[in-house]
C-alpha cells in the first residue's frame, strides 16, 4: 500500500495545492493535515481522488472493487431484502458492483437466463430502489472505506426493468436513420435507468452485423460501419451526455461487443470471426473507434468471440494497443458475462479460473461481469507473485474513476417518487410511438395501402403475431402495450368491422426465457389455418402478421439456451398460412413482426403490400395501424440488406469487386437492398453536384444533393450518400456509406441537402496497415437506397 510520502508526492506531480473558489478551503496535502480525506472532497479533480482513495486501500479493498454480485446477490439478500450484516459477513472488503437490481436473481437459488423472461423475475420498482438505497447506505457507512457501489443495467432499446419504456428493438431505430431520434429515445432511456439508482448502462450495440443466422442480429444497427457509428454516437451521448460528469438523468454507456461479433463461423453466436486485420480496421473497427474519438464513452466490453486464435478478453492488442493506445481510450473495459471464465472453459487458452483473471487483466479487463468469479482469485495471485499489484491497480483506478464521475460519493440515492413519476409517463410514451412510426419500412406495395378507414366493411387481422404485442429480446413489461390487433381496432372504431383469428401459433410459449424451443403442433395449426380462412372468406381486406417470437430470434447463451438458425424463412405452417390466404384472391398486407431480416421470398411474391414493423416496441400497434391507414406515411430504410435465402450468406451491400459473379440457377442479388424503403408518395433525388471537382489529399468538398416531393402526401426520404474508390493500390468497396440525411417534404416541396465529405471519408488502409488517402478518381453517388444512384466525379490529386 502507498506511503502518505508518496501519495502527497503523487498529489504534488498533479499540482494539486491550490485554494477554492472561496479562499477559505484547499485540498491536498493540507486537507491531510486537517484529518479530511482528499478523496472525499467532491471540489477535488477526479484523478486525485483516485489516487488518494487508491492509496488507502489494502489488497483485498482493491479487488472486491473489481468484482460485481449477480447470482451472488444471494448473499447479501434474505429474498429480496438488502442484510447489512450478511453483506458485511460476506464481503468484509465491500463490493464494487451489482448488476442488475431490477430482477430476482440470487432470491433463489434458481437462475434465469439475462434476455427476457416471464413476470415473476422482476422486483417492482420500489423494490427495486429500496434495494438500491439500502445497498449504497451500506456502503458509504458500514465499510471501512465508504467507497459506493456501482449498479448497471441492460438497456438495448429501453430500461429492461418493470414498467419501464419499451421502444422500438435496436435494428428498428437504425432503420429510422434518423440521429436525433435515436439520441432522444436514448436520453429517456437514460432516465428511467438513472432514477432507480443505476449509473451504468450496458448499451449500446455496435457490432457490425453480416450474418442473418445469427440470432443477436436484432440487438445491432446492421451492417454499414458508417450508419452504425453515427447511430452508435448518437445513443451514447444521449445516454450519458457529451460531459466527463454525469448530468442529472445521464448514465454511462457500454459500447459492446468488441469486436467481430456479428459475423460469427456458421452463424452461431460467440463462434470464432474468421475476420483478417483489415476486414477489422475497414467494417468492425470503425464504430467504435468513431464512438471512442468523438465522446466521452464511459465504458467498453470485449465480445465473447475470438479473433485469430485470441479471445477477445484476452487480446492485449485488441485492448490495450488499439483501444487504448490507437483511439485514446480512458474509460474501463467491464467483461461480458462469465466471459473471462471462458477462457479456460470454454476457449481453453487457460488451465483454470485463477489464470484466466490474470490474463483478462493483463490483457486490460478492468471489471469482472456478472458475479467476479474470476477476479475473486486476484488478491492470492498477487501475493504469489503471479501478477503484480501495480497491474490491479490500473484496473481498480478506471472504476474507481467511474464513481467519482458519476457522482457516487456524493449522491448515490434513488427518489422513488420521482422515478414513479418519469417513467413510462406520457412524454415517454409519445416518443416511443413516434419512433415506431419512424422505424418502419415499406418493402412492397402494389397500390393497396394505405388503406382508407371505412372503405372496408370488415377487417380481418389474422397471424401469430397480430394480437400480441412482441418486443424482442432484453424487454421487460412496460406499463402498458399495444397489440396490432388493439391497434386496428381502436383505428377503425366505428367505421368498420374488425375480425381475427389466430391462424398459427409458432412456437408452443411464450415465456422468452424458456431455454428449448418447441415449435407449435403442425396438426393445431392446420386446424388453425383452416378457421383464419374462413374467417378471412368475410373480410374485404386481409393483414397478416408473421414472423418471430422472442424465441425464435435471440441470443444463444448457452448451449441449452440456442437462438441462432440455418435457414432465414419463416418457421413453422407461417408460410402454409400466407400460402392460404393468398390463394382467396382478396388483398393480403402482410406485416412483418421479427427480429431478423425477412428472407420470405414467397411471402415478398405474393403479397400486395410487405411492412417490415420489426420489434416495434410498447405503442408498436398504434403505429402500424396509423401506417397501414395512411395517417402516419413510411419513411423507413433497410439497415442490412436482407437475402434470399441462406446460401446467400454473406450478403452485405458494400462488397468488393469480386465478390457477386454469380450462382448457377440463382442470382446474387438480395431480396431487398440495403437502404431500401419505399413511401405513399413519389420523390425525385437529382445528381450530387460538388463544390469542387479536384481536391488534395487532405482537402474536402460539399456534396449537394436535391430532393423532390414528386408526389401527392407529405413524407420522409432519406437521402444517402456514397463513395466509390475507382482504382486504388488494395481492393476497394464497390460502394460505401458517407452520409444520410431524412428530410421531411410536403407535395411539391424540394429542398437541397448538402454533405461535408474531408478526407475522412476517402481514407483505406494500404498494404502496410497505414491509413492514407491514394489520389485518383471517387465516384460520388446519391440515391434513395444503395441501387438507385446517381454519380460525379471527384478527383483527388497527388
Amino acid at each position: 500500500m502507498a506511503t502518505r510520502a508518496s501519495r502527497r508526492d503523487v498529489l504534488r506531480a498533479l499540482g494539486l495545492v491550490t485554494a477554492l473558489a472561496t479562499g477559505t478551503v484547499t485540498f491536498g496535502p493540507a486537507a491531510f493535515a486537517q484529518g479530511r480525506p482528499l478523496y472525499k472532497d467532491p471540489q477535488a479533480p477526479v484523478a486525485a481522488r483516485v489516487e488518494d482513495l487508491l492509496g488507502r486501500m489494502t489488497l483485498d479493498e482493491k479487488v472486491a472493487q473489481i468484482i460485481t454480485l449477480w447470482a451472488t446477490k444471494r448473499d447479501i439478500m434474505d429474498e429480496l431484502t438488502f442484510n447489512p450484516a450478511k453483506a458485511s459477513a460476506a464481503y468484509p472488503h465491500g463490493f464494487g458492483q451489482v448488476g442488475r437490481p431490477s430482477d430476482r436473481r440470487g432470491a433463489t437459488p434458481a437462475g434465469i437466463g439475462p434476455a427476457g423472461g416471464t413476470g415473476a423475475r422482476w422486483r417492482s420498482p420500489k423494490d427495486t430502489v429500496d434495494f438500491v438505497n439500502a445497498v449504497q447506505r451500506h456502503a458509504l457507512t458500514n465499510t471501512r472505506l465508504g467507497i459506493p457501489v456501482l449498479f448497471h443495467e441492460e438497456a438495448l432499446h429501453g430500461y429492461m426493468a418493470t414498467d419501464a419504456t419499451m421502444f422500438p428493438q435496436a435494428i428498428a431505430l437504425a432503420s429510422s436513420f434518423d440521429t436525433a431520434l435515436m439520441r432522444d429515445v436514448s436520453s429517456v432511456i437514460a432516465r428511467e435507468v438513472r432514477s432507480r439508482g443505476v449509473h451504468l448502462a450496458l448499451s449500446p450495440v455496435v457490432d457490425i452485423v453480416r450474418d442473418p443466422r445469427w440470432g443477436r442480429i436484432e440487438e445491432t444497427f446492421g451492417e454499414d460501419p458508417y450508419l452504425v457509428a453515427e447511430m452508435g454516437v448518437a445513443a451514447v451521448e444521449g445516454l450519458q451526455g457529451r460531459g466527463e460528469t454525469l448530468a442529472p438523468d445521464k448514465v454511462f454507456a457500454t459500447l459492446k461487443h468488441m469486436t467481430g461479433h456479428g459475423q460469427p463461423e456458421s452463424g452461431i453466436n460467440v463462434g470464432p470471426a474468421q475476420l483478417s486485420e483489415r476486414g477489422l480496421r475497414e467494417n468492425f473497427f470503425p464504430p467504435f473507434e468513431q464512438i471512442v474519438r468523438r465522446t466521452r464513452i464511459a465504458a467498453v466490453m470485449p465480445s465473447y468471440n475470438e479473433i485469430d486464435g485470441v479471445p477477445s478478453h484476452a487480446n492485449t492488442w485488441l485492448i490495450t494497443d488499439v483501444l487504448r493506445g490507437e483511439w485514446g481510450f480512458k474509460g474501463a473495459v467491464v467483461s461480458d458475462y462469465f466471459a473471462i471464465d471462458e477462457l479456460s472453459t470454454l476457449h481453453h487458452v487457460e488451465p483454470d479460473i485463477p489464470a484466466a483473471a490474470i490474463r483478462a487483466l493483463k490483457a486490460g479487463v478492468d471489471s469482472d461481469l456478472p458475479d467476479g468469479v474470476a477476479f475473486r482469485t486476484l488478491a492470492d495471485s498477487v501475493r504469489a507473485g503471479k501478477v503484480s499489484e501495480a497491474v490491479l491497480d490500473a484496473a481498480v483506478r478506471r472504476m474507481l474513476a467511474l464513481k467519482f464521475r458519476a457522482g457516487l460519493f456524493e449522491n448515490p440515492y434513488a427518489d422513488f417518487a420521482r422515478s414513479d413519476a418519469i417513467t413510462g409517463n406520457s412524454e415517454a410514451r409519445a416518443l416511443a410511438l413516434r419512433a415506431a412510426h419512424r422505424s418502419m419500412i415499406l418493402l412492397k406495395n402494389d397500390g393497396v395501402l394505405p388503406l382508407t378507414a371505412g372503405a372496408h366493411k370488415r377487417v380481418a387481422v389474422i397471424g401469430p403475431n397480430a394480437a400480441i404485442a412482441r418486443l424482442g429480446g432484453y424487454s421487460s413489461f412496460p406499463r402498458q402495450s399495444v397489440s396490432l390487433l388493439q391497434g386496428i381496432t381502436a383505428s377503425l372504431a366505428g367505421k368498420a368491422e374488425v375480425v381475427h383469428a389466430q391462424g398459427v401459433f409458432i412456437t408452443r410459449s411464450e415465456d422468452r426465457s424458456v431455454d428449448e424451443v418447441l415449435l407449435a403442433d403442425p396438426a393445431k395449426n392446420r386446424q388453425l389455418i383452416a378457421e383464419a380462412v374462413e374467417v378471412a372468406k368475410t373480410a374485404d381486406v386481409v393483414i397478416l402478421a408473421i414472423g418471430d417470437t422472442e424465441q425464435t430470434s435471440r441470443e444463444a447463451f448457452a448451449k441449452n439456451h440456442l437462438g441462432d438458425r440455418t435457414s432465414l424463412d419463416l418457421v413453422g405452417e407461417q408460410n402454409d398460412l400466407a400460402g392460404a390466404l393468398f390463394a382467396l384472391g382478396k388483398p393480403v398486407v402482410v406485416v412483418a413482426v421479427n427480429g431478423r431480416p425477412p428472407s420470405w421470398p414467397a411471402i415478398a411474391a405474393r403479397a400486395n403490400a410487405l411492412l417490415e414493423a420489426w420489434y416495434p416496441g410498447q405503442e408498436g400497434g398504434t403505429a402500424i395501424a396509423d401506417i397501414l391507414f395512411g395517417k402516419v406515411n413510411p419513411g423507413g430504410k433497410l439497415p442490412v440488406s436482407v437475402p434470399r435465402h441462406a446460401g446467400q450468406i454473406p450478403v452485405f451491400y458494400n462488397a468488393k469487386p469480386s465478390a457477386r459473379r454469380g450462382y448457377l440457377f440463382d442470382t446474387t442479388d438480395p431480396l431487398f437492398p440495403f437502404g431500401h424503403g419505399l413511401s405513399y408518395t413519389s420523390f425525385e433525388i437529382g445528381a450530387p453536384r460538388l463544390s469542387a471537382t479536384r481536391i488534395a489529399r487532405n482537402g474536402s468538398v460539399v456534396v449537394s444533393v436535391e430532393v423532390r416531393n414528386s408526389g401527392a402526401r407529405a413524407g420522409d426520404e432519406v437521402v444517402q450518400l456514397y463513395v466509390r474508390d475507382r482504382i486504388a493500390s488494395i481492393t476497394r468497396p464497390l460502394k460505401e456509406l458517407k452520409g444520410f440525411e431524412r428530410v421531411t417534404l410536403k407535395p411539391g416541396e424540394a429542398r437541397t441537402v448538402r454533405f461535408a465529405l474531408d478526407s475522412s471519408a476517402f481514407h483505406m488502409w494500404d498494404r502496410d496497415m497505414k491509413r492514407i488517402v491514394e489520389p485518383g478518381d471517387f465516384d460520388i453517388m446519391a440515391g434513395p437506397n444503395s441501387v438507385d444512384l446517381k454519380t460525379a466525379t471527384l478527383t483527388i490529386t497527388a
